[in-house]
């Protein structure tokens, strides 16, 4: 495995396989707590997958559902089915942990049993990874859904992308975001082992900071094109309020960053310049979600005086920051006009628009766009 290279690095693939040249081993780990209802659709996704060597391993953290009977059902009906059951509950990060440790094929892949695989998904990613040996891990394009699972018939890869380790770091810096869900991503185990333990004081943003680890140790593939993988999404997971949740994923995207950057990220060529640019993305995030409680004439309900505190503690040059000046400007407005502001109004208009440009462009390359684009929808 080579290490990343240093320095700004992005190679596109046309005209590339979607099968292997070889047949390679890899196990689909599923940790499981009470989702029995999910997991023979989930195990079927693993399981139907072509062109590789394909094992399931599913760890059961003391389900009291019918998890361990589904388990036992899917185990006994196919050989290539191994079942882990933790006793007592050990938590979703240590059981991943626990099974990962297990793992002895090529390439292993993390599935939570309510999300699915989509047809030829590891025949696309081990395709990749065989060609470029330097490719630590490899994802694509998830499809987020709800309710019944989405049927997706097969499509062949349109396009690779690969990136330095170190680039791809850069741009998770620049973003603040993490664009991967998970379904989709495929791990070279050796690489991973050097990365495990996942950090279970990282419960929230644990993926995030392997997602870096890893690229510290190698290079990043994605699949361009179909699908990878099926995210599924619960009306559950909207339990706390929108700007609520906003401030607690802030902090922990930021504890994300500060943990890479103080072990593996702290090698990069740059390591202070690309933590310091984390930071200040992430001020500028909290500050723009200040701004659109204003215009969304939402600034009472919001968290606006707490938006404003994290990004002062984040960023040490805060208040000299873009944002800081446009909320300050709404401020001055008052939170009862800024939502009628005609300026205010133009701005929501544009973040709108450049939101959705995001959204098409991290569809379309796996990218989000950087900060500087959603500043430019600001007033």
């Amino acid at each position: 495995m080579k290490h990343a290279r240093n320095g700004s690095s992005r190679r596109v693939r046309r005209r590339v396989p979607s099968t292997p040249a070889r047949r390679p081993s890899i196990t689909a780990l599923v940790p499981a707590y009470n989702y029995a209802r999910y997991l023979p659709e989930c195990a079927r996704s693993v399981l139907t997958q072509r062109d590789v060597d394909v094992r399931l391993l599913i760890v059961d953290d003391c389900s009291t559902d019918e998890t361990p009977a589904v388990t036992a059902d899917i185990a006994d009906n196919d050989a290539r089915v191994s079942v882990i059951r933790n006793d007592p509950n050990r938590g979703h990060i240590p059981s991943v942990n626990r099974g990962l440790e297990q793992v002895e094929t090529e390439y292993v892949l993390k599935l939570d049993a309510d999300d699915l695989l989509t047809p030829g998904a590891l025949a696309r990613a081990t395709a990749l990874l065989e060609a470029h040996r330097e490719v630590a891990f490899v994802y694509g394009r998830p499809k987020h859904f709800r309710g019944e699972a989405p049927h997706a018939g097969e499509s062949r890869a349109s396009r690779w992308t690969i990136w330095s380790g170190r680039d791809w770091v850069a741009r998770r810096c620049e973003s603040g975001i993490n664009v991967i869900s998970q379904p989709e991503v495929v791990i070279r185990t050796d690489v991973l082992r050097t990365a495990l333990p996942i950090r279970t004081e990282l419960p929230h943003t644990s993926d995030l900071h392997l997602w870096m680890q890893l690229a510290s140790l190698g290079d990043v593939g994605r699949i361009n094109g179909p699908a990878q993988g099926f995210y599924r999404e619960h009306a559950a997971s909207m339990q706390r309020t929108v700007h609520a949740g906003a401030i607690f994923d802030l902090r922990a995207r930021r504890d994300a960053f500060d943990s890479f950057f103080a072990a593996e990220g702290a090698l990069l060529e740059g390591a202070a310049e690309l933590h310091t640019l984390a930071r200040r993305t992430l001020a500028e995030s909290a500050l723009d979600a200040a701004c659109r409680a204003f215009d969304r004439g939402r600034a009472h309900d919001a968290p606006v005086d707490e938006f404003a505190a994290f990004a002062l503690e984040t960023c040490s040059d805060g208040r000299r920051l873009p944002g800081w000046a446009a909320l300050e400007r709404r401020r001055s407005v008052g939170a009862a006009r800024a939502g009628r502001h005609p300026r205010f109004v133009a701005a929501a208009v544009r973040r709108r628009a450049f939101e959705e440009i995001g959204r098409w462009r991290w569809k379309r390359t796996g990218e989000w766009g950087p900060m500087r684009l959603q500043r430019m929808g600001r007033a």
